[in-house]
């Protein structure tokens, strides 16, 4: 079986400016939760584009579950970006009606039954909503995709510490069985438990990869501490 994510030699550079350097990186396609960590400016969000097909390489190549990155790659990702791209004017029921034209894979009464359960005006236009229930329903609309690969770019950064709990557990409990998410983040203490492997990125390189209890285990560390040891001086 193709891993799930592989990278080979990828490179990003932006007026001579090395975003990722030669990055080579094989995450498994066994499923769970990939955590990708790194400080700001270490190459996180530019890996997420190229493997989105928002940004072209400089060198290297990029493939998700053996495709390299085109049309057939991205019919088996759902992309959360970290400034959503709903549509103001549009209500909850219009959005959902879009996804579901755009979106062969879309789960429509996926996306309705998460809608009530998060408590969700439908029948409210987009601007009308408050940051956090846009951030709920951009994750909403995202994870009813019947998709292989999640990549969801700081999904909870914009939600209040009491609601980031039930988030991820609809994010976990919502997903495909055997789907895996990449998820970038800053708050890994909170949520290193739901992490089945990790990658840190760090000025363009992969300074650590694996699965994630296996590092806990060899180094004796969680996952936070483990960070804050190599990011202690950026």
């Amino acid at each position: 079986m193709a891993d799930i994510i592989e990278c080979i030699d990828l490179t990003k550079s932006y007026d001579g400016f090395l975003a990722l350097d030669r990055l080579n990186i094989a995450v498994p396609d066994k499923g769970g939760i990939v955590g990708l960590l790194g400080p700001n400016g270490s190459g996180k969000t530019t890996l997420i584009k190229l493997l989105t097909g928002l940004l072209a390489p400089s060198g290297g190549s990029a493939r998700i579950g053996g495709y390299p990155i085109g049309v057939e790659s991205k019919a088996i990702v759902s992309y959360l970006s970290d400034a959503h791209s709903l549509n103001n004017n549009y209500t909850v029921i219009q959005e959902l009606d879009y996804f579901e034209d755009f979106f062969a894979d879309f789960d429509r009464e996926k996306a309705t039954q998460m809608v009530k359960e998060l408590g969700i005006d439908e029948k409210k236009r987009v601007k009308a909503l408050s940051k956090g229930t846009k951030e709920k329903l951009a994750l909403i609309l995202t994870l009813s995709r019947n998709a292989r690969l999640y990549i969801l770019d700081e999904p909870i950064a914009g939600v209040d510490p009491a609601a980031r709990d039930y988030i991820l557990q609809t994010i976990l409990s919502h997903k495909n069985e055997n789907a895996t998410i990449l998820m970038s983040t800053h708050l890994i203490s909170e949520i290193e438990q739901y992490f089945d492997y990790v990658l840190f990125l760090k000025e363009g390189h992969v300074v650590l990869h694996g699965n994630a209890e296996d590092i806990r285990q060899r180094e004796g560390k969680t996952i936070d501490e483990l960070f804050r040891e190599v990011f202690r001086w950026m």
